[in-house]
């Protein structure tokens, strides 16, 4: 079987450099979110009243759960808004960041034009469903 070459993508403004760009500045956004929810958890008292394990989950998932399931008191201050947004952000910015990845890899074994925007449709499809049921969970919570 002969291989093929992709064509190269027109320079400028497209998709891929948007997604490629995204990537680089989501990774970024993921590292000052965990830095925010680590620090602040310090900040509010986790230093004395959470193990290392439960720090770390509070970090990338702010969930009040966690919290419950240490040895802080006084939970008030774990359970607001300002922590579902927090949550909201690291699912939005995780989740995006993943399924561009999947999209990537799946766009280089494709073969033929045809496939590439079904693939990119269930893909999309697929980041709605997870981002939808990742926030029907935090703001039940």
């Amino acid at each position: 079987m002969k291989m093929k070459s992709r064509t190269v993508a027109k320079r400028g403004f497209n998709l891929d450099f948007m997604m490629w760009m995204f990537t680089r500045l989501s990774a970024l956004t993921l590292y000052l979110l965990g830095l925010i929810g680590v620090t602040a958890a310090l900040v509010m008292g986790a230093r004395n009243e959470m193990d290392v394990s439960t720090l770390v989950r509070w970090t990338f998932f702010p969930n009040p759960s966690h919290v419950v399931s240490s040895d802080v008191v006084n939970i008030d201050a774990y359970i607001n808004y300002f922590w579902q947004i927090m949550q909201i952000l690291v699912v939005f910015f995780g989740v995006t960041h993943g399924i561009n990845g999947l999209r990537i890899i799946v766009e280089d074994y494709i073969g033929s034009n045809w496939w590439r925007p079904i693939w990119r449709g269930f893909i999309f499809f697929l980041w709605l469903f997870i981002l939808l049921v990742a926030i029907y969970v935090i703001l039940g919570s």
